[in-house]
């Protein structure tokens, strides 16, 4: 999340009554989770598990809970709960409505069509051309674009599943991200996709989808994929473009699908895929898996 004006370091610590090391106007420019921090943007930890990641990172402010030396050119906020103190400037700098007040402020482009059932949120945008079928919800700052066919029943914009464990209760991280449909995508029906927790997800230009899918907070999906019912893929994964996922395909977060690949059905994704064919669980290459097969069939 990117503020609407450069903040001060000082500025950000007296907000969550933080001690700041660094200069007092180190300039801030926004926040961002781990995978997808910038330079200017606050990140924040709260492990000793993570400190290296989070303090190597691109991100150049820290808000952690605990003082450490501090990296060259960097700045640290330090906080007795850094989680907390993160939802609070995000809080601060995005207003959450969760449809609690309507301000029609929408940006609707010439022969759109939004049926009546439909429920939007605040500060949204759609294109040229685009058809929003019954009972869709588009959540707050989504932003479609141009010839976008978004059908019945399908969720754009909302919490991402991001929580911690807090006094034997889940605590969520707020959420003040946004969804991007760009040109010429199809949703089918009953899709969810979650807004970015500072970031956005995004569906690239000419994607098409299947019924009954989900996708998680901060995931990128490149431009003409071909992605099949009842796939799920987690938060903070990066799908090239032209991939075409299978039905169930599963992938978890954090993972990368290079463009041009085909995951066959059921397949499961726990690391990094180059280019290729792969089915099973465990994503193998699907030559070598039918070879297996063969081998295996041959046993006497």
């Amino acid at each position: 999340m990117r503020f609407h004006s450069p903040q001060k370091l000082k500025t950000i610590a007296d907000l969550v009554g933080a001690k700041f090391i660094g200069p007092e106007d180190f300039e801030v420019l926004g926040t961002n989770e781990i995978h997808m921090v910038q330079p200017g943007d606050i990140v924040f930890v709260n492990h000793p598990k993570y400190y290296d990641k989070a303090l190597n990172s691109a991100a150049t402010i820290i808000l952690i809970d605990k003082e450490v030396e501090c990296p060259e050119g960097k700045a640290l906020l330090v906080s007795e709960d850094p989680f907390r103190d993160f939802n609070r400037i995000n809080t601060h700098f995005t207003r959450i409505y969760n449809f609690t007040e309507e301000l029609h402020d929408m940006e609707i482009g010439e022969g759109t069509k939004i049926h009546r059932t439909a429920v939007i949120g605040n500060n949204v945008k759609i294109g040229k051309n685009t058809l929003i079928f019954p009972n869709v919800v588009i959540g707050d700052r989504t932003e479609i674009g141009d010839n976008v066919i978004i059908q019945s029943g399908t969720v754009l914009g909302g919490d991402a599943f991001y929580y911690r464990k807090l006094n034997g209760n889940f605590d969520r991280l707020i959420s003040v991200g946004n969804v991007v449909i760009e040109n010429n995508v199809e949703i089918g029906n009953n899709c969810t996709i979650d807004r970015g927790v500072t970031a956005s997800t995004v569906i690239g230009e000419g994607s098409v989808l299947d019924n009954q899918i989900q996708i998680g907070h901060d995931t990128v999906i490149g431009k003409k994929c071909l992605i099949a019912s009842q796939v799920g893929i987690a938060g903070c994964c990066v799908i090239g473009d032209e991939v075409t996922l299978w039905g169930q395909v599963g992938i978890a977060s954090g993972n990368k699908v290079e463009a041009g690949t085909v995951l066959l059905g059921k397949t499961g994704v726990n690391r990094d895929l180059e280019k290729g064919t792969y089915i099973g669980m465990f994503a193998e290459d699907f030559k070598t898996y039918l070879k297996k097969e063969v081998k295996l069939r041959n046993l006497k």
